[in-house]
């Protein structure tokens, strides 16, 4: 069985790195060129701690204590696990390049770019050896296991590879690439002794591991693969001794077993990085290496010494070899006769020489017996494959052997597969959680509050808090029943917690904003059943399962509808009525995830929006996040940083609108996302620095990103209008969503959001037409309204783009007609409101009827000149008059009001209708209103007078202003306008080509020009004009002053006359309705 290969994860920046396990294997330890330590708990885990040793940390080592070489020419020791400093151990005139501690943890022997080796016992430091005499860098160090031998390794230009032993030189091999630098070794040559029997000195060189023995220091065997196209770089012994582990500069992790020479598990790394780091975990099944890129990786379940010795009877086949000497080529070619053509890949000895005996011992031991241990043996395929290219390896035990495997050149490599490799499913999550495995975490944190869980030897406890104290006071839970996931809303607290051998899953609501006296309910899954993700919505609560199935119930605790999912649950999301889901709905390959999504109205009408579509992320990364917008729009983070957001309008499709990667400042650095708002368009998150998760103390600080489309050229000005026009565009989707679920909306900010929207097209616009875009200047006005391609209209012909403006025309012309239909369209769908409304107001009884008759009769009165409006309203608006007008012609012209014409509509004969809920109507229609009963009271007044009350009720038209009252309400003019007015022809004799505002500039110009004296003159004048317009104004308020008393006195006069005679009669018949 082949082992899991896990998933690479950030480690560090950069650059090179190191790793290693402690002696218990409860810790990875890694350092990287960032010049952080940090300690691991496991891969999964996503708040490690971190030492900080320096700029740059080169290499480390562990036993018992932490031993790092660093950047500032220093080997360090710190206490283990929790990082405190305790000491420098030694110092270099450069940096050092790799330490390594012996078998006991007494002493640590470290390298450096200064060609020196200094071995340090760790209890005092003050004791002390220096190895020189080398010529090179020193790239690493080893002891061996009985703590006798010492063994550089150097990259110098002659090629030398030294053993010391007790700073006495006993042998050196030439194996070496040249090389003056550590960073420009191609290898760096990281030496492996085996452990426990101290026979065999592992030294890496290009392409293959050299075996040395350690008495006679010679070079015993060579390992190697053929699928190695770079050369090895580090290379790692197994607990066992048995196990050798080596990792190339192309990425490739190859193990051999070092008694058979066989490779035994190869792969490579999923991105190619070069292997820099290996180290074996205690227990032999674990291996962790590091890349070039500061990634951390893992191989886990590899095979055991036992298993890996596991052969196809490899001893028999060198029998079998021993044994074909004693028979000649007769006895062969006799043999080959009783077989077919595929010969037997052993022959077996015979006892005796009586040939009936051969000949009934030839189809027993020939082939079949043979064929059926061939199949029956489950490892003989990957051990038969790699023995094929011993001879490649340089294995001389097998160069006299005339007999091969034949069915070996038709068996495939098992790892020659370089196809696309499953991916491992992600594993569900709590959107706004840190992982389970910390003992301080965030259970939730949402745009209502914060849920922390406490795990640790103190306390088990959860505590919410609420970021509006308003919705419920902070609250301190006991996690009796050890709960993990948590999700919080408005109305509720809902937590779940896992199975166990005793106890059933569990689902626990506390219903705060109940007005009963229990607040708390608790629902048991059956068995075998897990909850993986739960979430609130507005009145109801959802559980997704391991059994992949949706539980859906009441925030009171009833259980509703229940269904199943395609695939195991990844994460989900609530807001109001909508549920989003998302699950796996197959196996991703090459580090690509395959999820799918569902959204779901869960309202009064149940329907499914987004039908298990799959979910669009970046290359290789997974979901981070996921939610809704604060307006209820959805909206999900990958792990690259990227946030889409669904677009209602476009088909329900994913548009990116940011990218927090952009901001963050560090490779290491992340922001975790907690809440979006699409009105302020702002993303609020969580800065981490180094992590991808914030610590839960001291409480973390939301920061804000704003929204960015992903569009080109966003430097340029055209881009960055495009990129507002269209993200302006995207975040208005959820007016229209939230008005059609029936909330109420802002108006004034989405009437806001459209002038926006008018405006970036206007500019770009003029910016296309000064770039002479005509034909991007006519797509531009397809997105405007009609108002303002008639501005684009005026644009185009003061900038003499005749064509265009003609064209711009006719395009508003076209959307005059289509607002034109669609108000049609809206009063026919109001006639039928009205019609229906009348239909059920005509089935009321009839003593209901007599109960109101005036009221009725008034609704009649009120409705039957509605209606008389509204067709005069549609007869004025035919097209003859709306369709027939040209922008351009209307341009030159003074704006003028058209004059309202026609014939007055007819009264209707047909029923009163009554609409339940009219709207209120437009300017249009309230002065056609106004202008029907004017009309129609004046004919009205001609055949028959009407009461003094009925006349006051009619509207009056207001008079247009006389010409006198403008004269008087105009401000006094000023000095320079007198002077404009008497040379204006002068100017433009001078300068007939120059605009209107080119004319005042230059007025204003000459003006200047002129001295003070003459400039006093022309205000002086001005005032003159304006004093004799202030008494000519006031003699006229004085005479109607006058007059208006005069009249006043005459209407006391009438009115004192009209109280003798005015009765209760005539009170009331004032108020009298008038039929005709």
């Amino acid at each position: 069985m082949p082992c899991e290969r896990k998933p690479m994860r950030y480690g560090h920046s950069e650059g090179h790195t190191d790793v290693t396990f402690d002696d218990a294997g409860k810790f990875i330890v890694t350092c990287g060129s960032d010049g952080d330590v940090r300690i691991w708990e496991s891969l999964d885990d996503d708040d490690p701690r971190s030492i900080n040793v320096g700029e740059k940390a080169y290499s480390l080592a562990l036993k018992r204590k932490l031993v790092t070489a660093g950047s500032n020419n220093t080997v360090q020791i710190h206490t283990f696990p929790e990082g405190d400093p305790d000491g420098i151990l030694t110092r270099f005139t450069t940096h050092a390049t790799h330490v390594a501690f012996n078998h006991s943890g007494s002493r640590v022997a470290a390298g450096s770019s200064d060609f020196m080796v200094k071995v340090v016992e760790v209890a005092d430091s003050s004791q002390q050896k220096t190895l020189r005499g080398h010529d090179a860098p020193v790239l690493s160090v080893t002891f061996d296991p009985k703590d006798e031998l010492l063994y550089p390794g150097c990259s110098r230009p002659c090629n030398l590879t030294v053993v010391v032993h007790l700073q006495t030189k006993v042998t050196s091999w030439p194996v070496l690439q040249k090389s003056n630098d550590v960073s420009t070794a191609k290898s760096l040559c990281r030496l492996g002794w085996q452990p426990k029997t101290a026979k065999l000195l592992a030294v890496p060189v290009g392409l293959k591991v050299h075996l040395y023995e350690r008495d006679s220091w010679e070079h015993v065997s060579t390992l190697s693969d053929d699928m190695m196209t770079q050369p090895i770089n580090v290379v790692a012994w197994s607990p066992c001794g048995q196990l050798l582990a080596a990792g190339s500069v192309g990425g490739f992790l190859t193990v051999w077993n070092a008694e058979s020479k066989l490779c035994v598990e190869r792969q490579k790394h999923e991105k190619g990085y070069t292997v820099c780091g290996l180290a074996w975990h205690p227990s032999g099944r674990q291996l962790a290496y590091t890349d070039t890129q500061g990634s951390l990786g893992l191989l886990d379940d590899l095979p055991t010494a036992s298993s890996a010795t596991k052969t196809p009877k490899a001893p028999a086949v060198k029998a079998a070899n021993d044994y074909d000497d004693l028979f000649d080529e007769d006895d062969d070619r006799a043999m080959d006769e009783g077989l077919s053509d595929t010969h037997s890949p052993a022959k077996r000895p015979v006892a005796g020489g009586d040939d009936d005996d051969d000949d009934d011992l030839m189809p027993a031991t020939g082939r079949v017996k043979n064929r059926s241990s061939f199949l029956d043996d489950e490892n003989s395929l990957d051990t038969v494959s790699l023995a094929l290219g011993q001879g490649k390896y340089g294995d001389d035990d097998d160069a006299g052997s005339t007999v091969a495997p034949p069915t070996g050149p038709s068996l495939p490599l098992r790892p020659a597969y370089e196809g696309p490799l499953p991916t491992l499913p992600q594993k569900p999550f709590q959107p706004g959680s840190t992982p389970a495995h910390l003992t301080h975490r965030f259970m939730t944190w949402n745009s209502v509050g914060v849920v922390r869980g406490y795990n640790d030897d103190q306390d088990n406890a959860v505590d919410v808090e609420f970021h509006d104290t308003a919705v419920h006071h902070a609250m301190h839970l006991t996690n009796a029943l050890g709960h993990t996931l948590a999700d919080l809303s408005q109305e509720a607290v809902l937590l779940a917690c896992p199975a166990t051998d005793e106890l059933a899953s569990k689902l626990q609501c506390l219903h705060f904003s109940s007005w009963d006296a229990n607040k708390e309910w608790i629902v048991d899954l059956p068995a075998g059943e897990d909850v993986r993700a739960l979430v609130l919505g507005q009145g109801w609560a959802a559980a997704a399962t391991s059994a992949r199935t949706l539980r859906l119930f009441t925030v009171g605790g009833v259980q509703k509808e229940i269904f199943s999912l395609p695939g195991h649950v990844v994460s989900m999301a609530a807001h109001g009525e909508q549920l989003l889901v998302v699950y796996h709905r197959g196996t991703g390959f090459d580090g690509d995830q395959a999820l799918g999504v569902q959204l779901l109205q869960l309202g009064r009408r149940k329907r499914q929006v987004i039908h298990g579509e799959p979910l669009p992320l970046s290359c290789k990364a997974h979901l981070a996040w996921l939610g809704f917008t604060a307006e209820g729009t959805p909206c999900y983070v990958d792990s690259e940083g990227v946030v889409r957001m669904l677009n209602r309008s476009l088909g329900n499709t994913w548009t990116p609108v940011c990218n927090t990667r952009e901001t963050c400042k560090g490779k290491s650095d992340h922001f975790w996302v907690v809440a979006v708002h699409e009105n302020p368009q702002q993303l609020r998150c969580i800065p981490c620095k180094g992590s991808r998760y914030p610590p839960t103390l001291p409480r973390p600080a939301v920061a804000i990103l704003p929204f960015k489309l992903p569009l080109c050229q966003t430097t340029t000005e055209k881009g960055q209008m495009e990129e507002q026009y269209w993200r302006s565009t995207l975040l208005q989707n959820h007016y229209s969503f939230l008005s059609s679920s029936g909330y109420e909306i802002d108006d004034e900010g989405q009437n806001q959001n459209q002038k926006e929207q008018q405006e970036l097209l206007m500019k770009m616009f003029a910016l296309s037409c000064k770039l002479e875009r005509e034909f991007r200047c006519m797509e531009l006005a397809e997105l405007m309204t009609q108002s303002v391609v008639t501005l684009a209209v005026r644009y185009a012909s003061r900038s003499r783009r005749m064509n265009l403006a003609q064209r711009l025309n006719e395009l508003a012309m076209e959307k005059a007609n289509q607002l034109q239909e669609e108000q049609e369209q809206e009063e026919e769908e109001v006639y039928g409101q009205r019609e229906s409304a009348g239909g059920h107001s005509s089935s009321r009884s009839h003593q209901a009827r007599e109960e109101e008759p005036r009221e009725e009769e008034e609704d009649e009165s009120q409705e039957t000149e509605t209606l008389e409006a509204d067709g005069e309203s549609r007869k004025r608006k035919s097209p003859s008059q709306s369709r027939v007008s040209n922008v351009l012609d209307s341009m030159t012209s003074v704006r003028r009001p058209a004059p309202l014409g026609g014939p007055s509509g007819k009264q209707s004969k047909g029923p009163v209708l009554k609409p339940l809920a009219p709207k209120p109507k437009t300017k249009m229609q309230s002065t056609l209103l106004q202008m029907a009963t004017s009309k129609a009271a004046n004919k009205k007044a001609q055949v028959n007078p009407e009461p003094a009350a009925d006349r006051l009720k009619q509207p009056e038209v207001p008079p247009p202003d006389l010409p006198v009252e403008d004269s008087e309400n105009q401000k006094p003019r000023t000095g320079f306008q007198l002077w404009l007015e008497e040379n204006r022809k002068s100017i433009l004799a001078d300068s007939p080509d120059l605009q209107e505002t080119d004319v005042i500039k230059a007025a204003m110009g000459s003006f200047r020009s002129l001295s003070a004296e003459d400039r006093l003159s022309w205000t002086e004048r001005a005032k003159g004009q304006s004093g004799e317009a202030a008494d000519l104004k006031k003699r006229k308020r004085v005479e109607e002053a006058g007059e208006g008393d005069e009249s006043r006195v005459k209407a006391d006069e009438n009115i004192a006359k009209k109280k003798k005679s005015l009765d209760t009669t005539a009170k009331l018949s004032a108020f009298a309705f008038n039929k005709n």
